[in-house]
């Protein structure tokens, strides 16, 4: 059995440090002044008063079409392009290759705090199921360091590319955790409404949550991109309340705002969440507009103004769609607070759920499973700060991952400044 005494760690805004005792993967008791287990192995972590939170999520993610940015072409920046250049590349995908960049996407998330990630590889004509295997033999190698959700992604659409309602099936039959969607990839509005439908029977059928990739543009103008209500109401439909999910969302800040009220109060009730994408979002967003570009976002505090769940996730590293990222979820959460306004203390501590309690209610984690709490599994991470209030402006080296009770991950960071170069010293 595992077991971890982190000595000294201030649980999250806690204005004193306390000891957090962990004994087979689960906290087992917080407070100040607890004895250090005895069993074989345990080890003991001086936090020396630095911040703990919970594991950090990414509820988005594209490990099997990450890291392509060396061999992407050049393109116009737009999200057709990106899917071309993208559908491309992965016509030559191999196995060992996508196994190779995913793991290392791995690595830079687990090494930055994230201890649970939804990963969406993609499932079509073009990649097979090249990205959803290689996907579901990490998801157990690497399920001591983190724990991988998998999407059955179709990315292509799948009315507009035959054959790919037959490949959902097998990564439904395979394993996949989760069935994708990719609504505005379809010729229509009619095939659209059929893609969604399709989408949300096959989570009935196969007892697993639904994750669309839905009204990604910078307006409502095309009415592909205005599902929203559409979904919702199929959500209600079929009682999959709390089991769908949409990605980018980005038209819905284009709906005049009596609209806008009228799509988020309806997705509140039927229990649709939102995961906005700001990376990609902002860099795909707009291309079309020579004068004051839009920033392709979906509308943050509207939606938890309407009580919509809402997570913030990466989507992509560094490849067409996002030719940037460093696996740190953290950075995402900042770049989402600077584009969306939020500022001050209570806007970044509701930015920050959304990557970690927020996050994790939307990948489906139970919440007596989560969290800085006794009780809980013991995923978490200690950061090199001890000031909570300042931690997604700095965001400090993540210096222990702890995965089930175990450390995972350690970073260190040192830095000197001559301070004697400085007339009177420096205070």
């Amino acid at each position: 059995m595992t077991a971890l005494l982190l000595r000294h760690a201030r649980v999250e805004d806690s204005p004193d440090p306390t000891d957090i005792r962990i004994r087979g993967g689960r906290i087992e008791a917080i407070g100040p002044g607890l004895a250090a287990p005895d069993d074989i192995g345990a080890e003991v972590l001086d936090c020396a008063g630095r911040v703990v939170v919970p594991g950090l999520i990414e509820a988005h993610l594209h490990p099997d079409k990450a890291l392509l940015d060396g061999l992407t072409p050049e393109g116009t920046g737009s999200l057709a392009d990106a899917i071309r250049i993208t559908a491309l590349l992965k016509a030559g995908f191999t196995y060992d290759e996508v196994r190779a960049r995913a793991e290392q996407v791995l690595r830079m998330c687990v090494l930055n705090g994230t201890t649970a990630i939804r990963a969406h590889p993609d499932v079509d004509p073009v990649a097979g199921l090249t990205g959803l295997n290689v996907l579901l033999e990490l998801r157990e190698r690497w399920a001591a360091l983190v724990t991988l959700q998998v999407v059955a992604f179709p990315q292509e659409g799948i009315f507009k590319a035959p054959g790919t309602e037959k490949l959902l099936r097998e990564a439904l039959d395979s394993g996949a955790d989760v069935v994708g969607g990719c609504t505005y990839n379809e010729a229509s509005l009619a095939d659209c409404h059929r893609h969604v439908e399709l989408v949300l029977d096959l989570a009935a059928e196969y007892g697993v949550p639904a994750d669309l990739h839905a009204d990604f543009g910078d307006d409502h103008g095309d009415s592909r991109f205005a599902l929203a209500e559409f979904i919702a109401a199929r959500t209600a439909e079929r009682g999959l309340q709390g089991r769908v999910t949409l990605g980018h969302a980005t038209s819905l800040a284009g709906r005049p705002p009596a609209e806008r009220r009228t799509v988020l109060a309806e997705l509140a009730a039927a229990g649709v969440a939102v995961v906005p994408l700001p990376a990609t979002d902002l860099f795909l967003g707009g291309r079309g507009d020579d004068t004051a570009p839009r920033r392709g976002l979906a509308p943050v505090r509207e939606l938890w103004d309407a009580d919509v769940l809402t997570a913030c996730a990466t989507n992509n590293i560094r490849n067409a769609f996002t030719p940037y990222g460093t696996g740190d979820v953290l950075e995402t959460a900042l770049l989402l607070a600077r584009i969306a306004h939020l500022s001050g203390p209570a806007d970044l501590r509701r930015v920050l759920r959304m990557v970690t309690y927020d996050a994790a209610r939307v990948i489906g984690i139970p919440e007596a499973d989560y969290g800085v709490r006794e009780g809980a599994v013991a995923d978490l991470v200690v950061l090199d700060t001890r000031d909570y209030a300042t931690l997604l402006l700095d965001r400090p080296v993540r210096t222990a991952v702890v995965k089930s009770g175990r450390v995972v991950a350690r970073s260190a960071v040192s830095a000197e400044l001559d301070g004697s170069l400085v007339a009177g010293g420096v205070v």
